[in-house]
């Protein structure tokens, strides 16, 4: 669903009177100490608040970098300049550090130190192209979110955000109607169900985007549609301000679904929808299913990548007792393929599609190789899918021309969105 929805969910809140606060309410009462302590000036105050966010992120780079900037402001160049290589070990950069336009490290700038973590940055930008062109969209204007393949007409499907539709592409690129939305909302998650022919979407008239009614913000649903006609089967309505944006099918073909806003993961049952997890997210993307059709791997935009046990509801985080120094923030779609996650991410700097080997164990990253990254072609990418030997993705999608009202920024113009194509065997 990607970092325009995710921004909403970092607004304050006001907390529950819960003992055990959730994730997206313990966030947001970070975020109020952080930000009142830094108004007050109180540099003690707003280190403890930016570790403690740390420490809830599971070590998210974005979260370090924070807590380096608060050594820093207290003087302590020692420990900002670790946290600045522990960032850089990430595979990160920071743009502004890089212009020299920064304040908060300015008291680091001749340091040896600070000007090596520098030219770790430029190398973490450098260009990385290991896929190549399937084809391209024609239409500029889709906007598009997600993909999924036909396999009995060998066709894609791909979900539109402004346009508020599902389109049939061909291997070449020539694409035809599918379905539209229902209420006239952008169409955001696709998954295929080939063997019931059924097509599983959602439909989200987001907060705050003016593509969609004014009167419907904050409203979603899971759709059904038949797979041969694109007639719609079912439809299911989501709570009010759920932004169910993600969803992956079961082995019996149920839908998992993410709520990216409110941090819900639901299941589809008995025409409704029954909260999986309504604590541990804050903000969760594209679910996988893990071998076993027990466990869904789920990448949460702030905290990671969370392995949610099915019948118990509970949570683990990977690399939360070790593993590789690798980000797994940002993660807008995620895929299992032979013991190993490849992960679109459009929430890093710079934005990549990367795939991590996992341990026997599939609770640590061990190792990663890096698919594409600040290329030509790459842009904001979003959604992907396995198809045999070789992992398609929606690269250049256009997220970066819009604002957070879903409009085309000034000075901006939408460009065809591509297809690309790794092979991964």
């Amino acid at each position: 669903m990607g970092k325009l929805q995710f921004a909403a969910t970092i607004l304050l809140w006001g907390i529950s009177a819960q003992s055990a606060p959730s994730a997206v309410e313990e966030f947001a009462l970070l975020q109020q100490q952080a930000h009142a302590a830094h108004v007050a000036g109180d540099k003690r105050g707003y280190l403890e608040a930016a570790l403690k966010v740390r420490r809830l992120l599971n070590d998210a780079p974005d979260a370090i970098e924070a807590t380096a900037i608060a050594y820093a402001e207290m003087g302590d160049n020692e420990h900002a300049v670790a946290a600045l290589n522990e960032f850089a070990d990430m595979g990160q950069a920071d743009d502004t550090l890089l212009a020299g336009k920064d304040k908060a490290f300015v008291a680091l700038h001749d340091l040896p130190e600070y000007r090596s973590i520098l030219e770790r940055f430029r190398q973490n930008k450098t260009a990385v192209a290991r896929s190549e062109l399937a084809f391209k969209l024609a239409d500029a204007g889709l906007i598009p979110e997600d993909i999924d393949f036909d396999p009995r007409s060998k066709t894609f499907l791909i979900t539109s955000v402004l346009e508020k539709k599902i389109i049939r592409v061909t291997s070449s690129g020539q694409s035809s109607a599918f379905a539209s939305s229902p209420s006239g909302w952008p169409v955001l998650a696709i998954k295929v169900d080939a063997k019931r022919s059924r097509v599983w979407a959602t439909e989200v008239a987001m907060d705050g985007f003016t593509i969609a009614p004014r009167s419907d913000w904050g409203r979603s649903a899971v759709l059904c549609f038949d797979l041969q006609t694109g007639a719609l089967r079912s439809r299911i309505e989501a709570p009010l301000h759920a932004a169910l944006g993600d969803m992956v099918l079961t082995d019996e073909g149920v839908p998992i679904v993410s709520d990216g806003d409110r941090g819900g993961v639901y299941k589809v049952e008995a025409g409704g929808l029954t909260l999986l997890n309504g604590r541990d997210f804050i903000s969760p993307q594209t679910p996988v299913m893990l071998p076993g059709g027990k466990l869904v791997a789920i990448p949460d935009y702030a905290r990671g990548i969370g392995i949610l046990d099915l019948k118990s509801g509970q949570v683990r985080w990977l690399n939360q007792h070790g593993g590789a120094k690798v980000a797994l923030n940002g993660v807008d779609g995620l895929y299992y393929v032979d013991g190993a996650f490849i992960l679109t991410q459009n929430g890093t700097s710079p934005e990549r599609v990367v795939r991590m080997k996992l341990d026997r164990s599939q609770t640590n990253v061990v190792s990663q190789d890096v698919i594409e990254r600040a290329t030509d072609t790459l842009g904001d990418p979003t959604h992907g899918v396995v198809i045999g030997d070789w992992f398609y993705y929606i690269a250049n999608s256009g997220w970066n021309v819009l604002d957070e009202h879903g409009d085309l920024k000034a000075g901006e113009r939408l460009m065809p969105g591509s297809v690309m194509r790794y092979k991964i065997r």
